[in-house]
This record gives C-alpha cells, sequence and structure tokens, in this order.
C-alpha cells in the first residue's frame, strides 16, 4: 500500500510537471508562474500574508533541474566504482539497478513522511535485502549483497525525507533552499567522517553483537531477513505476495478514486481515506492510532468553527505538541535510571485474567502463606 500510494502520486506530479513544462515552451503566457493559481478562491482568501512570502521566497532560490541531476549522476557513478570494491558480492550493475531505483523509493518516502511524519526507510531497506538478495543467492553472497544494497537504499531514501523536512523548515522560516541545501550537503560531509570515528569507537570499546557487550539487535534482525532473502521468495509465508499486490492496487484504486472526485468536486472527497494512513499502524503498530484520531476531530471542529485561524495556528499547536512529547522522553529516561517507578497502575483485564493476576500477586505478598 505505501509503494502503490507513493508511486501513483509520484506519476500524477510527473505528469503534470511534463505537461507544465510543455505549457510553457508552447504557451509562455497562459503558464507564467502562479504561485497560488491552483488553490481554491475560498482557500487562496485564507492564506495569510506570511504564506504568500514564504511561498515567494521559497520559489525564488529554487536549486536548478541540471545540478540536481548532475549531482545525483555524479554520486552514482562514484558509488558504481567504489562500493563493488568495498563489497565485492555486490556488483556494478547491481549499484547502477538501485540507483535506477532508488528515486522512486525516495519519492515515496518522502511523501509518506509528509502525511505521516513517521520515515519507513527501513522498509524499503528490507525490500532491497530481498530483492538483490534473491537475484544474487547465497552462494554468490547474496546475504552480504543484500545487506549492503539495504545501506545504500536506506542512504537514499531516508535522505530524501530528511531534506524534504529541511525545506519545509526552510519554507517556514523565509530560509532560502539553497541555503539549507548546501546545509544538508555540510552536514552529509562531517557524517562521512564522523560517522566511522564513532563506530570504530563502539568497535573498539565493546564487542559488538554480544548480549553482554553491545547487543545491536536490529543487526540480528536485518541478517535474519537476508538468510530469508537469498533462499528466494518461497520462503516467504504462504499467500504473502498475493496479499502484497492485492494491497498494492487497492492502493492505487484509492488513490484513483480521490483523484477523480476531487477533480469533479465531489462532496466525498474529503471521506476517502488515504492509503498511506492506513498502511503505516501495519508497520508501527496501533498505539498512536486514538491520538491521531483524537487530534483528527480536535482540527475538524476547530476549522469549522474557525477556518482563518485554524488554518494559522494549526502548525504552530502540531508544533508544540510534537515537541513536548518529545522533551519528556529525557526526564522520563532519568527517572528510569533512577529506578522511579509512578505511583500508580492502571490494567485491563477481562474478569477472570483480572482474578488470576490478583491471585498472583497476593501470593508474592505473602509468600509465607503458599
Amino acid at each position: 500500500m505505501i509503494i502503490g500510494d507513493g508511486l501513483f502520486n509520484f506519476l500524477s506530479i510527473l505528469v503534470r510537471t511534463t505537461y507544465d513544462m510543455y505549457l510553457k515552451r508552447t504557451k509562455p503566457a497562459e503558464a507564467a508562474a502562479k504561485p497560488f493559481a491552483g488553490v481554491d478562491i475560498n482557500e487562496r482568501q485564507v492564506l495569510s500574508f506570511d504564506d504568500r512570502r514564504r511561498t515567494q521566497v521559497f520559489l525564488k532560490d529554487q536549486i536548478p533541474t541540471s545540478i540536481a541531476a548532475g549531482a545525483y549522476v555524479l554520486l552514482a557513478a562514484i558509488s558504481v566504482v567504489a562500493i563493488p570494491h568495498i563489497f565485492r558480492q555486490l556488483k556494478p550493475k547491481h549499484v547502477v539497478w538501485a540507483y535506477v531505483v532508488a528515486p522512486v523509493f525516495a519519492f515515496c518516502n518522502a511523501y509518506g513522511t509528509g502525511l505521516t511524519d513517521w520515515s519507513l526507510s527501513s522498509s524499503y531497506g528490507k525490500l532491497a535485502i530481498f530483492i538483490f538478495g534473491a537475484s544474487i543467492g547465497s552462494q554468490d553472497g547474496g546475504v552480504v549483497a543484500g545487506l549492503a544494497a539495504c545501506g545504500l537504499m536506506m542512504g537514499i531514501v531516508s535522505t530524501a525525507s530528511d531534506l524534504i523536512q529541511d525545506f519545509k523548515t526552510g519554507y517556514l522560516t523565509l530560509t532560502s533552499p539553497r541555503s539549507m541545501f548546501v546545509s544538508q550537503v555540510m552536514g552529509t560531509g562531517l557524517g562521512c567522517i564522523i560517522s566511522p570515528v564513532v563506530f570504530w569507537i563502539f568497535y573498539k570499546a565493546y564487542d559488538i553483537g554480544l548480549e553482554e557487550g553491545y547487543p545491536a539487535p536490529y543487526a540480528k534482525i536485518y541478517r535474519g531477513i537476508a538468510l530469508l532473502g537469498v533462499n528466494g521468495w518461497n520462503q516467504l509465508p504462504k499467500y504473502c505476495l498475493r496479499f502484497c499486490l492485492a494491497f498494492f492496487l487497492l492502493a492505487i484504486a484509492i488513490c484513483a478514486l480521490k483523484e477523480v472526485a476531487k477533480t469533479r468536486g465531489w462532496w466525498l472527497q474529503d471521506y476517502i481515506p488515504s492509503a498511506l494512513g492506513m498502511a503505516v499502524p501495519f508497520f508501527l503498530g496501533s498505539f498512536f492510532t486514538i491520538d491521531m484520531c483524537v487530534g483528527s476531530i480536535v482540527l475538524y471542529l476547530w476549522s469549522k468553527s474557525d477556518r482563518v485561524r485554524a488554518h494559522m495556528f494549526a502548525p504552530a499547536v502540531a508544533s508544540g505538541l510534537i515537541c513536548g512529547d518529545g522533551i519528556w522522553s529525557l526526564p522520563s529516561s532519568i527517572l528510569s535510571l533512577l529506578n522511579i517507578n509512578p505511583p500508580m497502575c492502571l490494567r485491563v483485564f477481562s474478569a477472570e485474567t483480572n482474578y488470576q493476576v490478583e491471585e498472583f500477586l497476593w501470593t508474592l505478598r505473602n509468600p509465607a502463606a503458599t
């Protein structure tokens, strides 16, 4: 569902961009740059002066497409030469294919991160493990090749979503996109130096992979996925690929229905669910769905009562809630290190299970009676 939703929007934007470029070449007067030309007249009135100013600054310092494409091709050429020398199991053709497919996955992940604030780069990395591991096979080092391809794919995909978030921050703070991009390049360059040093320190200070040292549980998980992948798709659960294909098509159908409803102005367009939003809880669990539901209801009621203020202050309210929730992790960690437990505990069980728990707790409080 994630790939289907992202791929549909990727192709939709690609078609619209191509058509817009065609208009600019054939009818430049009609295709003049109008940042809010596609915005509904009611929404255009809601846009504040700050929104208009932000859009003007953001569009003024765009990064030329030729530079972006040229830099990507240059990095791909360096990787095609360098990565096979580091990981012998990964051939140059595999790196080329990874760089060909990565932009589509990068767009899907950036699109999903923008909708849900959750980066699912690890899911695309796991998909790369299966694809490259199964194609290379266990006899030719498919495990190492799959893990290397996973790292390559996650590096590209996660960087795309991080850069989009930085661009949004720059948009909100009236910062030039070029400045944000240069800062990202500088940070990435420093990371190429700092990350290996940090890894070397951990490698020398701890026994990586051992429980008494530095267990690195995710390393074992990804290695297990790679071992599963090299044995081919037959190792997956029964009907796994059929389910995957069915929900991939379902996501495309939902996106197509939403696009048609938006184009024709159907009242149903606001009530068609997001395929990506439906898919994220399957990866992350359902623990945050109640929070998102409550927030959506509050925003909906706020928009109905005062649409202008809701549009202006909703990002500030959301930012405050996110920051508060994140900051609380620090005192929570300190309390956990000091072994300070909350004074009360809430549990919800059935009557039978609750009786068993009470009986067990009674035996702990009265060991002599047992």
